[in-house]
């Protein structure tokens, strides 16, 4: 019930639900606002609160060669959107019947009557429909003529520029997780499922937990401080992590490798979520694996110092 499909109709309980509607898939300070409201506005009238999601993204339905670039997880999201004080988590499957709904059908068919939607909650840019021809006016004008209440939150600011995914991106692949973090509310983590490698952390005396990047930003290559939960116990690890090719090695393989410290357990097929908290210093090929082996040896205390800080 926690986890809807906008294909199907919602469960009674949370029909008249108020819906904070939009991609938030960083759920950064500028979604938190949307949702916020929302949350208050359901909380006065003692109604449930969804907030929406589209999976995929828009973007890599009608530009299907875009590089990767989400910023979550769906199962991300679903938590922490719950966490904020959501009742539910709604997925738009974005595919091309819903590509080609108008937006009045977007508004009549989906939003009042599959949903039960009592309110809609926005950001002023929002748009949606065909050819994205709906836009906040005609939600509140066209939703009113049917029974739907809709508002709009306007854009947060941090500094002189408004927050944004795009400035989240950028930020990331600047090498800036410090920054990212402050407009996400949280730093950036990657989730996956441990796969298994060519063991050569391991040989070396630096035994990492291999994570496939999937459908996640490219952050800067490089070496991070990152902290590491084990999603099965919930255990925080600490560690330093190498995101990038492994120049170091043939054949070149993209792969995010945080090696914790002081952890000996075995991590392989186990889910894990790793934060990248620090930036380092970016990805490198050295004179041998004993150049190699000094510098992960500096790079290892340098990241202790800085998650110690």
């Amino acid at each position: 019930m926690r986890w809807l499909d906008h294909r199907e109709p919602v469960p009674a309980p949370l029909r008249g639900a108020i819906v904070a509607l939009g991609n938030f898939d960083g759920f950064h300070k500028g979604h938190q606002a949307v949702a916020g409201e929302a949350i208050r506005w359901a909380r006065e009238e003692e109604r449930p609160v969804i907030v929406a999601t589209f999976d995929p993204h828009p973007v890599q339905f009608f530009r299907p060669g875009t590089p990767p670039f989400r910023l979550t997880s769906l199962e991300q999201r679903h938590e922490l959107y719950l966490a904020f004080g959501a009742t539910a988590m709604l997925v738009f499957h974005f595919d091309a019947e819903l590509a080609g709904t108008s937006a009045e059908d977007f508004i009549e068919q989906i939003l009042v009557e599959r949903f039960g939607a009592h309110g809609v909650l926005t950001g002023e840019d929002f748009t949606f429909g065909k050819g994205a021809k709906g836009n906040a006016a005609l939600l509140k004008e066209h939703g009113a003529k049917h029974g739907l209440e809709a508002r709009t939150v306007s854009a947060v600011s941090d500094g002189d520029a408004v927050v944004s995914s795009s400035r989240i991106r950028d930020l990331l692949k600047a090498g800036e997780p410090q920054a990212a973090a402050q407009l996400l509310t949280r730093p950036f983590a990657i989730r996956g499922i441990v796969e298994h490698g060519d063991k050569r952390g391991r040989e070396i005396g630096y035994p990492t937990a291999n994570l496939a990047l999937e459908d996640y930003l490219r952050p800067k290559y490089g070496i991070y401080a990152v902290t590491g939960r084990i999603l099965s116990s919930g255990e925080e690890l600490k560690g330093a992590a190498n995101i990038g090719i492994r120049p170091q090695f043939e054949p070149a393989k993209e792969l995010l490798e945080p090696y914790f410290f002081d952890f000996s357990g075995d991590l392989y097929g186990q889910e894990i979520e790793v934060a990248l908290h620090h930036f380092i210093r970016p990805e490198a090929k050295f004179d041998g694996l004993d150049a190699l082996i000094a510098q992960m040896d500096r790079d290892c205390a340098e990241a202790r110092r800085l998650l110690a800080d």
